[in-house]
């Protein structure tokens, strides 16, 4: 039986997780359409908490995480892929119940799968990986409800995370002035080479008040963190103004008012990256690939092999990350 190297998350203890490098055999990999050699994963906030037994994401251990994996068709049973072609795979149910892109090997349905976009490398999909598919995704939400870059600034939050990190670099290069939102000051460098044109402390729209509108600031938003930072987001938005909402860092809770909603016209949109039809995910992959490829992607990530991967899940689980760390596997 071949046998490849994988992360594996295993409770050592009743609620107590630990991850070890371990072998694993391909003959033991669930079945599906496409089996592909993963070149790059990434990590990602739902990676962190799959490794840490969080049993929301995953159920049962062990369990191999990576919800995020670029690689080469070894065999496949589908006519839309042959061996040799370079794919890439995020969301469904990779790395949460089915073993993801921290092991060499995935082996998935036919229906996960997209093609490389050309113009991109595996490690620049995996630069991306779900959260900069995640962030083109809120903008696109964004321009689809005329957002415009004259309307006035868009904040980001959580900006030096992989999602703002990828979204202040995407609307700075689609013209818009972006409000970088961080509690990093040492980051401030780095935001501002990729296009942010203020700056603003974390801990400015995370307090909760009791005010149901605040000062109008801004004409569109893209929020990771929800709570009550989303809340103040809502209150501030410019009349007519859009937030995409995709995480919820501080807190999935949303305590609001429909004041912002009735008296501005203000709107809340919802992002899902996880289980978009393939179709879509296809689009704004090559869209990603094309119009929106952003030229300054190496800056954005650090690279690790399995030897640092453990060390940085728990960064990224505690959020201490500054853009998005790559897992290369060929070494």
């Amino acid at each position: 039986m071949k046998s490849f190297k994988a992360y594996q998350v295993s409770e050592v203890e009743e609620k107590v997780f630990k991850g070890s490098i371990v072998e694993r055999h391909i003959e033991d990999l669930p079945e599906g359409d496409v089996l592909i050699e993963v070149h790059y994963s990434s990590i990602n906030y739902k990676d962190a908490l799959s490794a840490s037994g969080n049993r929301s994401v995953t159920r049962s251990y062990p369990h191999t995480p990576g919800i995020d994996a670029a690689g080469v068709v070894t065999s496949s049973s589908s006519d839309d892929f042959k061996v040799g072609d370079d794919v890439v795979v995020v969301g469904y149910d990779l790395g949460m119940s089915t073993p993801g892109g921290f092991g060499k090997f995935i082996r998935v349905p036919a229906s996960w799968v997209i093609n490389l976009p050309e113009n991109m490398s595996l490690k620049e999909s995996m630069i991306l990986g779900t959260a900069g598919f995640t962030a083109a995704l809120c903008i696109e939400k964004l321009l689809q409800n005329n957002l415009e870059p004259a309307d006035g600034p868009v904040l980001v939050t959580g900006a030096t995370g992989g999602v703002g990190i990828v979204a202040v670099s995407l609307l700075s290069k689609l013209g818009f002035s972006v409000t970088a939102s961080t509690s990093k000051e040492s980051a401030h460098g780095l935001l501002k080479v990729l296009g942010a044109a203020e700056l603003m402390d974390r801990a400015e729209l995370s307090e909760e008040t009791a005010k149901p509108m605040l000062k109008e600031q801004w004409a569109g938003a893209v929020d990771v963190v929800g709570g009550s930072t989303l809340f103040n987001v809502v209150k501030s938005l410019k009349y007519g103004g859009s937030v995409a909402a995709c995480g919820l860092v501080q807190s999935p809770v949303f305590q609001a008012s429909v004041l912002p909603f009735i008296l501005r016209g203000v709107n809340l949109l919802g992002v899902d990256s996880v289980l978009l039809p393939i179709d879509t995910k296809r689009r704004v992959w090559e869209k990603l690939g094309s119009q929106w490829k952003l030229e300054n992607l190496e800056s954005l990530c650090t690279e690790i092999e399995f030897s640092t991967l453990e060390s940085s899940l728990a960064t990224v689980l505690k959020g201490g990350a500054t853009g998005r760390f790559v897992l290369n596997l060929n070494s």
